[in-house]
């Protein structure tokens, strides 16, 4: 599906810490330990999916973007001393619309594990040499879903002398990648998903995710007191 860049919205999702582990509770007991990242990947690209309508004979595919950085001797994973060069892959794994529609959360839970897990020095040598010999060509556009996890970075913690900030992430989201920023509303510490969708495919996205008891920030607004 291609967007029409004149009609689309702005949309941020706060997920408590208290909403990430209700939400796990609906998950059978084997994946209840999958991490925060990967529960709210898959309610994502799940509601994504469905609030798209898309064809059910289609592929629905999704990528997530991940460094190696700060990961020595995680999946044998780690970089020479001094190393400034790309570290970035897109793990991506797919599943049959109609399947994804129609199965449960857990499904695409797993989905989003194996891709994950992939991620190790087998998997990243290979794409880094794959992207020399191919000329990095950009990634697939057609029912693809990019996902970045910036909940780490440490964005929230940066002082230049004024305080901690209210907000310490992207100002908005991309028609492909959403982004997911960390965020404390009302003393409770969680994650604000921001995603970008047609007004209507928003308002049905919306719906798909209120089993998951999100928090929807419609006019969510920082003001800069300088």
């Amino acid at each position: 599906m291609v967007m029409d860049p004149n009609d689309v919205v702005q949309g941020s999702f706060f997920f408590s810490s208290n909403q990430i582990r209700k939400t796990r509770e609906l998950l059978p007991k084997h994946l209840r330990n999958c991490t925060r990242f990967e529960l709210l990947t898959s309610c994502l690209w799940k509601c994504r999916t469905i609030a798209l309508e898309l064809d059910p004979k289609e592929t629905a595919r999704f990528s997530c973007i991940t460094s190696i950085r700060g990961k020595k001797n995680v999946n044998n994973l780690s970089l020479p001393s001094g190393y400034y060069g790309n570290t970035f892959a897109y793990p991506a794994a797919v599943s049959n619309v109609r399947v994804l529609h129609k199965s449960p959360l857990g499904y695409a839970v797993e989905i989003v594990k194996r891709a994950k897990g992939r991620v190790n020095e087998e998997y990243m040598k290979p794409v880094a040499d794959l992207m020399v010999i191919i000329g990095r060509p950009l990634h697939t556009v057609s029912g693809n879903y990019i996902v970045s996890d910036t909940t780490h970075v440490g964005f929230d913690e940066v002082d230049f002398g004024w305080g901690l900030p209210l907000f310490g992430g992207p100002a908005m989201a991309l028609s492909l990648i959403s982004m997911y920023v960390p965020y404390e509303d009302k003393w409770e510490k969680g994650a604000v998903v921001l995603i970008c969708l047609p007004t209507l495919v928003m308002e049905r996205f919306e719906q798909e995710l209120k089993p998951y008891k999100m928090h929807h920030f419609k006019d969510l607004k920082i003001v800069s007191s300088l």
